[in-house]
């Protein structure tokens, strides 16, 4: 239950450009070149990959990271 009340903030988070943790904006995180686009860091800690061709931010799968 707890779920899905927290999921549809965490996705409008992430379509704001936002951390899903910390809620600051993805664009000040820690850039470094990736296979399937742009990976960022978070200042708590958080991995998101930047899709550069829809310019949308997702988390990280363990295995990206």
């Amino acid at each position: 239950m707890l779920k899905n009340v927290i999921a549809p903030i965490q996705a409008w988070l992430l379509s704001q450009g936002r951390c899903v943790g910390c809620g600051t904006p993805l664009s000040k995180g820690e850039k470094k070149k990736h296979s399937k686009g742009e990976k960022v860091s978070c200042k708590c800690g958080r991995i998101f990959i930047y899709d550069s061709k829809t310019k949308r931010y997702r988390r990280a799968l363990l295995s990206e990271v």
